[in-house]
């Protein structure tokens, strides 16, 4: 049998464009729904699960936010955007001690101002 309308490749980059356009107009939760099903289809996509993990964390669902965040340092560690988002969720649950070496590692990775100030290395 071969693939309906609603899995097939070109389905799932519109999904995929979908969920941006959601997120920037402040639906983290329908995002979230429709990254549900590109990553199913295609669960070694990384930017799809990095941005499902930015969906959760605008929904302030800090766990699964943190978990997608974590799969992508896995695939590419050296990803300055995933640590200072993992970092920002991190400071989110209160886990402070953990914020600040992602924080870091985002700042040594890619010294933009804002991570260079959210590492805090004069501290």
């Amino acid at each position: 049998m071969s693939e309906s309308l609603h899995s097939s490749p070109a389905t799932h980059v519109i999904d995929y464009r979908a969920a941006e356009q959601l997120l920037a107009a402040r639906d983290p939760r329908g995002a979230v729904r429709l990254l549900d099903s590109v990553i199913a289809a295609h669960p070694e996509n990384t930017a799809a699960r990095l941005l499902r993990a930015r969906a959760f964390f605008a929904a302030a669902q800090l766990r699964p936010a943190e978990l997608e965040f974590e799969l992508v340092l896995e695939r590419e560690p050296d990803n300055a955007f995933a640590h200072f988002a993992l970092a920002r969720t991190c400071e989110r649950a209160g886990k402070h001690e953990r914020a600040r070496r992602h924080f870091r590692l985002a700042a040594a990775l890619d010294p933009q101002p804002e991570y260079l100030a959210a590492a805090r290395f004069d501290e």
